[in-house]
């Protein structure tokens, strides 16, 4: 029986850190060997026993308190990953991740429609805190240190079947690609990193000004995002 876990719905960067990107290679089969945080061995563990782990971590109780439930969706059979930054107010309250304009608009870029995208077994959601943080002065807090690092690993370990993970946002490339320089010079180096990984910028609305000075992005990145897709479900 396959296990198929969804949220009711993710530092010390280098547990998570990708080995040198390779052919057929994500996330899962890339972490650094030597990155495990300590009390958290390297055996792979059922999904449903590593749901229970995060909703019992006293570091989640201000959560569980407020009747969160983590907001992440992974299946063994998955096929893609994506990584993003941690859930906004409404994924939290519907319990369904990028259930908002920023979901359409990647689910747009990625040449699939919603059904696709809601499919487990094709599409894993790893935030990289699976809580709302809260308001910030200038938005959403940013997901907690730490947070990706001790149960990201866990949960890569049991989808074997990933076979392209991408990354959206800064939170999510610095922590598994070690870069520290901007997001676009990443995302400009996209293919570096394929045909693993995929580094890609956050579709927010609020980033319609960082896409009108950065063309390059829909007519270079999109397309080769979507080839991708449509690869590694075929």
């Amino acid at each position: 029986m396959r296990e198929d876990v969804r949220g009711r719905a993710d530092s010390a960067p280098r547990t998570g850190r990708l080995t040198k990107p390779g052919p057929g290679t994500g996330v899962a089969a890339g972490l650094s060997p030597d990155g495990e945080d300590e009390g958290h061995p390297r055996s792979i563990r059922s999904l449903e026993d590593v749901r229970a782990d995060i909703v019992a971590d006293p570091d989640n109780a201000w959560a569980t308190a407020r009747g969160y439930q983590p907001i992440y969706v992974a299946h063994p059979a998955s096929r893609i990953v994506v990584i993003g930054q941690a859930p906004g107010r409404k994924a939290q309250e519907s319990g369904v991740p990028w259930n908002d304009v920023s979901g359409q608009r990647l689910i747009e870029w990625l040449g699939v429609d919603d059904a696709t995208f809601r499919d487990p077994t094709r599409f894993a959601v790893l935030p990289m805190d699976f809580y709302y943080p809260g308001k910030g002065r200038h938005g959403d807090l940013p997901p907690r240190r730490g947070f990706a690092s001790r149960w990201h690993p866990h949960i890569l370990r049991a989808m074997p079947e990933v076979e392209l993970t991408l990354l959206i946002g800064n939170y999510a490339q610095r922590h598994y690609l070690g870069e520290g320089g901007s997001l676009t010079a990443t995302v400009c180096r996209f293919a570096e990193y394929l045909p693993s990984t995929l580094p890609l910028v956050h579709p927010s609305p609020l980033n319609f000004r960082w896409l009108a000075m950065n063309p390059w992005y829909e007519t270079e990145v999109l397309p080769v995002l979507r080839r991708r897709v449509e690869a590694v479900l075929a």
